[in-house]
């Protein structure tokens, strides 16, 4: 037996933590079968619990006196599985940032506005300063209004990229802890930093969107903590001693690209300045409760094609976000253009769907040698990079005029960049189209979930939107571990909404096109975020974190309902890019936008109901559960016929009536399944939902027991389908069904995106149902294996790190049998329900478990996918 990944809350790096309590979990490995923790012993420093009778291993309170300051503790746990069977784990450094404001010495600075700067240039900041002896702990806390990079001795602090990511900045402004010992030593040291205006004060959304939405200069902090061999401690901290120069980057944007001078980077003495200061308000710093954004992988290009005039595009066969890193050698002054994309038409870049982001970079040689160039405080979301050279005549202050060329083919290879999540979600089955959808859904989390949720990271938008993240939560949170992510956004959302009285459409909010509304499914994130994190992480603390905040959207809705329970009023998102709305009028769907807010309003109360009991109170329980009820009884006499047919025939209204228990009598939700499935097979199999109810639209049919419907509607490959997309070359989620047209032109709607997570929701049925992996108590604690084949899938298996740890169901079908394979990791329980007559359900401990039984497919069951459409190509040009 071992103990492994212990870890406190949500990071794997607990340095700098922003809790003096921080919870503690952790995971067992064994070979013994049915072997699971009955003991354990928190060991934190000196003090130690004892043996613990008790089971819990995840988020486990703090042992021990809360940490201080900077205090750092090692952590062990030893866990019994019996009365003398144990095992302790290896220690855990523990470290804590600064949790007083009162830590805090730096102030915020930044450089001196200068003519022409208007482009968003980055600037350097410097200090010189000496250390008596050599260091033996150093310390670097930063953070910024905008973006920034450290750096100490001329060596990048961390590997953080766009620190200190975005937070509401007004409310709460996120800080680093750097441990940057090795990067000291003894005599004179240089720290320094680069910084750029980011989401702090650069453009921001749609429509042309707003620049200095927080404030109009940027300006960086750094606080340098020094104990050296000798005894002595120093404090480097920012202030007005502090330098600011120009910088190589002239301009950059999240949005419109970079432009770097590398001329510049011999910087003179005279170039050297004041810098302006001004007080950094502690009281609104945090620590992060996840991981940073980073570089994650670095991929070359499939194919590279030149062009006539010089160009060279390239693909490299994955809609991405990031950046490209180029190695180019040429004279002084040449510059090499690179422009980014997610689709060709016609053989070249097509932009349009970039609206106003010119995700445009830049780099001007300096000449003398080869050169490696990548953008600092960009990143876009594109397959295509074309690269130009362009040879012209130019001066800057620090270059001599003149023209220049570049002598060699530039080199390129695309940077991934996204918070640094853990994967912990695997799909696997005998249909190749269906696994390059769900690698499609894991490419476009990954390309969106940079800092925040975002809806797509290509074009001028890139915005926290909370209709997209309720939808994909579940998905989400099997995939990656991103419930420290989540944790930040969703304080953020609280924020906000406690700020401008509701929850917004998007968080942080940029007010864009007038002040925010409630609206259903969007605002419902606030109540579905944190109910999927306690689900799924087992976190009763993020319960009781954004327990306020549950409340009052639910309060909020409840009054906006009235007497008569049903919101009709006020503006709705509705079904929203439902296929059969026209391309500009993405709101205008079959389901009646009252409907789907009336839906998900008792959904909400009810799961409301539930984490009160979490909570222990019972009042408001009781109170929201009547509520609950309240609005399901006012649902169906607006909505519902007797027999059970819906005001709105359409696939989304059968759908959230089903999957949200809303119909009252069983008559009522036989003849709603009967009408879903009339629906579904009168379109042919083809999608017939929108963002409120593609999540469902697979549970609802399963739950009316025609599951071989539900396996149609996903195996369908014309448009609107899941595997239209697949057809066509996408290697990511689209946000509209056809964003690409048949004929292989991009939709004429305004929003276009090849990058959009929200109809990848579909991807935990496909764990749920389609491999059998479920939820069934928090954190995992107990799963339901409950496999479903059909869709003429031979095989199917589902993979997940649960909290506890390494959870693997599996089936293969043959000859008449079915054959199902279940891994249970120690701490977890799991209750076996197989598709055969006559099966009784069979309960199942830690081990590796094997099960058979009869399984005959249903008659109307498709053949096996074979190789009918090629899924590798490029999306057509």
């Amino acid at each position: 037996m071992r103990v492994v990944e212990l870890r406190a809350e949500h990071v794997r790096e607990p340095l700098g933590l922003g809790s003096a309590r921080p919870r503690l979990s952790w995971r067992l490995e064994t070979d013994v079968p049915g072997a699971t923790q009955v003991a354990y012993e928190l060991t934190v420093g000196e003090h130690s619990t004892g043996r613990v009778e008790s089971p819990d291993q995840v988020l486990v309170a703090w042992p021990a006196p809360p940490l201080a300051s900077r205090e750092a503790r090692a952590v062990t746990v030893r866990v019994w599985t019996g009365p003398e069977d144990s095992a302790t784990s290896d220690p855990l450094r523990v470290e804590a940032g600064l949790l007083d404001p009162r830590d805090w010495r730096a102030a915020l600075i930044g450089g001196e506005a200068r003519p022409g700067d208007t482009d968003g240039p980055a600037i350097l900041l410097r200090r010189e300063f000496e250390l008596p002896a050599e260091p033996v702990r150093a310390r670097l806390y930063a953070t910024a209004h905008g973006v920034y990079e450290p750096e100490l001795n001329g060596a990048t602090a961390g590997d953080h990229v766009l620190a200190p990511g975005w937070t509401s900045y007004h409310h709460r402004l996120r800080y680093q802890t750097y441990d940057v010992t090795g990067q000291l030593r003894a005599g004179r040291n240089t720290i320094g930093a680069w910084l750029a205006e980011g989401w702090y004060a650069g453009r921001l959304g749609f429509r042309g969107g707003r620049r200095g939405v927080y404030g109009d200069r940027p300006a960086v902090a750094l606080q340098l903590e020094v104990a050296c061999a000798d005894g002595s401690t120093h404090v480097i901290a920012t202030d007005g001693e502090w330098r600011a120069a120009p910088s190589p980057i002239t301009a950059t944007g999240l949005y419109d690209g970079e432009r770097y001078d590398a001329r510049r980077e011999e910087i003179g003495a005279h170039e050297w300045g004041p810098v302006t200061e001004r007080p950094l308000d502690a009281s609104r710093l945090v620590a992060p409760d996840g991981p940073p954004v980073r570089r994650t992988e670095v991929l070359r290009p499939v194919s590279v094609r030149r062009t006539g005039d010089g160009r060279t595009i390239l693909d490299f066969g994955q809609n991405l976000t990031g950046r490209l890193r180029i190695r180019v050698e040429g004279e002084r002054g040449a510059t090499v253009v690179l422009r980014h994309a997610e689709v060709l038409q016609d053989g070249e870049l097509y932009t349009r769907p970039l609206r106003e982001a010119e995700a445009r970079d830049e780099y001007i040689l300096r000449g003398g040698g080869p050169e490696t160039w990548e953008p600092r405080f960009t990143v876009h979301g594109f397959r295509y990079a074309e690269v130009a050279s362009i040879t012209h005549a130019s001066s800057v202050e620090t270059g001599s005029a003149g023209a220049g060329s570049v002598e060699s083919e530039v080199d390129a290879e695309a940077v991934v960049c996204h918070t640094d999540m853990t994967r912990t979600g695997w799909f696997d089955s005998s249909d190749p189209l269906l696994n390059r959808l769900h690698d499609n859904v894991v490419w476009s989390m990954r390309g969106n979930f940079l800092d925040v949720p975002t809806d797509c990271p290509q074009r001028d938008e890139r915005l926290g939107w909370t209709g997209d993240l309720a939808v994909f939560a579940p998905t989400a949170a099997f995939l990656y571990d991103c419930a420290g992510l989540l944790t930040s956004w969703l304080a953020d959302l609280a924020a906000e909404q406690a700020e401008l009285g509701t929850v917004p459409f998007y968080v942080p909010w940029v007010e864009l096109l007038g002040p925010s509304l409630p609206a259903a499914v969007w605002g419902d994130a606030a109540v579905v975020t944190p109910s999927v994190l306690h689900e799924r992480f087992g976190d009763a603390g993020i319960l009781r974190q954004q327990y306020p905040s549950m409340r009052a959207w639910v309060d909020q809705v409840a009054a906006l309902s009235g007497e008569h329970r049903r919101w009709d009023s006020g503006f709705q998102f509705g079904d929203w890019l439902d296929p059969a709305a026209p391309p500009e009028q993405p709101a205008a769907a079959r389901t009646d936008p009252h409907l789907v807010a009336t839906a998900a309003h008792a959904d909400s109360a009810r799961r409301l109901a539930h984490i009160a009991a979490v909570l222990g109170e019972d009042g408001d329980r009781e109170r929201y559960l009547a509520h609950a009820n309240a609005v399901a009884e006012a649902f169906n006499d607006e909505f519902v016929t007797p027999s059970g047919r819906l005001a709105s025939d359409a696939q989304t209204a059968y759908a959230m009536a089903l999957t949200t228990g809303l119909l009252a009598k069983e008559e009522q939700r036989e003849r709603a399944g009967r009408r879903l499935v009339e629906l579904v097979r009168a379109e042919d199999y083809r999608v017939g939902t929108g963002f409120a109810g593609t999540p469902l639209i697979c549970d609802a049919l399963t739950g009316v027991g025609a599951a071989d419907v539900a396996y149609h509607l996903l195996l369908q490959r014309e448009c609107p389908s899941w595997l239209y997309p697949v057809t066509m070359g996408a290697t990511t989620m689209w946000e509209r069904w056809d964003s690409l047209l048949p004929d292989g032109t991009v939709n004429p709607g305004e929003m276009t995106s090849f990058n959009h997570y929200a109809f990848g929701a579909v991807a935990d049925w496909l764990h749920r149902t389609v491999a059998g992996l479920a939820p069934a108590a928090p954190a995992y604690r107990r799963i339901l294996v409950r496999p479903r084949p059909g869709g003429g899938l031979e095989h199917a298996e589902a993979v997940h790190d649960s909290p506890y740890g390494r959870i693997r169901v599996g089936w293969r079908r043959a000859n008449g049998q079915l054959n199902v394979h279940v891994s249970v990791p120690p701490g977890v329980t799991a209750r076996v329900e197989l598709p055969a007559p006559g099966w009784a359900p069979v309960e199942a401990g830690p081990g590796i478990h094997e099960y058979t039984c009869d399984f005959r497919a249903p008659a109307d069951d498709p053949p096996p996918v074979r190789d009918a459409h090629p899924f590798n190509t490029p999306e057509k040009e």
